[in-house]
């Protein structure tokens, strides 16, 4: 089992992506980009999982046909090579008659490819289990000598080609698509992994043909980089996938949140009970929640603002060249930073405390409440604002 970990875990990520992914590629079956998807993962799962040692022992002992694992891991792994730039034609766009013309001739190559190498092996003499090193092996056996160099050029091509025109495309890419610009690099990545692999399996093969043994290449070299370069691709058509879905616009507005919610949230408490979430809340019910603690404490600090804080704070972020919106989000960010740390200090002054709240009773002037917006910013300045920390270790530093 141990020999198969190395292929059966990023089977098992490509797995839980499909089964991520399945509400959505249900819905939108009807677009070849969805069905792209989805083929590429399944593919992608039955290639780890086929190509691992126990399970090639399996598959030979219960059909009976000694190496019957060699065409089929062979024929799987070229068809998730045409399917990752099946998925390319697909996911780069362009006019649609270009795009069906180019996936029907990749489809129909790799096909072609596909069923040659069974037919090369129905042919071909292959009477010794080899579960690892079948391909130098039988380097130099008629007809399966063929069938490797087939699913080895095959390989070679379809890697290649994805990985240009990842990179070609990596460098076309606005700076501001995120998750796109993070799939390509995976992508890449993987390509690059994958050479690795590829330059192991043809070393070995190629000294086969010469008379020599470097046999280790493709037994003990190859695989790791083959399973790294799986994860890396396969991670890569995930990620602009999942990012562009609300449910990770969701998570990424949650975790940004998280310095403002964890300075507010002591305050919020003292003023607000809130509804405890459950371990299994969806992580939309989980923002809302996050933005209520947030609202809450600035509520409960708003007689603590300090407008003189908030001058000073907006003075020096245009002093730093900021735009007149962010030193805006920036003055906010420090005013509120400089009523944490009053706030903390009077926690132990009862009288004083009893002022204020007879203060915030009265309400305060429209011009000083706390309104910035999105919560985002504020919580980014927040955290990573020089004003603001200036503020936080002396709300009279400016």
């Amino acid at each position: 089992m141990n020999d198969g970990l190395i292929l059966y875990v990023p089977g098992s990520v490509m797995i839980l992506a499909l089964l991520i992914k399945a509400p959505t590629l249900r819905r939108g079956w009807d677009q070849p980009l969805m069905r792209a998807v989805c083929t590429l993962l399944v593919v992608g799962c039955l290639v780890m999982f086929l190509a691992a040692p126990p399970t090639i022992s399996a598959v030979n002992r219960v059909t009976g046909i000694v190496n019957f694992s060699a065409p089929l891991v062979y024929s799987v792994l070229t068809a998730f090579s045409g399917s990752c730039i099946v998925l390319v034609l697909q996911w780069g766009g362009g006019p649609p008659a270009v795009v069906r013309r180019a996936t029907r001739l990749t489809v129909a190559v790799f096909g072609a490819v596909t069923l040659l190498i069974v037919v090369l092996f129905a042919i071909g003499d292959a009477p010794v289990e080899r579960l690892r090193d079948l391909d130098t092996y039988y380097a130099n056996t008629p007809w399966l000598r063929e069938m490797i160099v087939c699913y080895l050029l095959a390989h070679t091509v379809g890697s290649s080609t994805l990985t240009l025109l990842c990179w070609k495309w990596l460098l076309r890419v606005r700076p501001s698509l995120r998750p796109l610009r993070t799939g390509l690099a995976l992508i890449v990545l993987g390509g690059a992994l994958d050479l690795g692999y590829l330059v192991a399996k043809w070393a070995a093969v190629g000294a086969r043909w010469a008379g020599r043994d470097w046999d280790g290449l493709s037994t003990y070299v190859a695989p790791p980089f083959a399973s790294a370069a799986a994860l890396m691709v396969g991670s890569g058509f995930i990620v602009p996938l999942v990012g562009g879905s609300a449910a990770w616009r969701d998570f990424s507005r949650y975790r940004r949140l998280h310095p403002l919610w964890k300075a507010l949230r002591g305050f919020a408490a003292s003023s607000v009970t809130t509804v405890p979430l459950t371990w299994w809340s969806p992580i939309g019910i989980r923002l809302i929640h996050r933005e209520s603690v947030i609202d809450d404490g600035i509520l409960a600090l708003a007689c603590w603002f300090d407008p003189a804080v908030r001058g000073d704070a907006y003075e020096a972020a245009l002093g730093q060249g900021m735009c007149d919106a962010r030193a805006s989000v920036v003055a906010d960010a420090a005013m509120l930073a400089a009523a944490c740390r009053r706030r903390e200090a009077a926690a132990t002054e009862a009288a004083a405390a009893a002022d204020r709240t007879a203060e915030a009773d009265q309400g305060l002037p429209e011009p000083y409440r706390l309104d910035s917006r999105p919560l985002a910013a504020l919580a980014r300045e927040f955290r990573t604002s020089p004003i603001v920390a200036a503020v936080r270790r002396d709300p009279a530093a400016l």
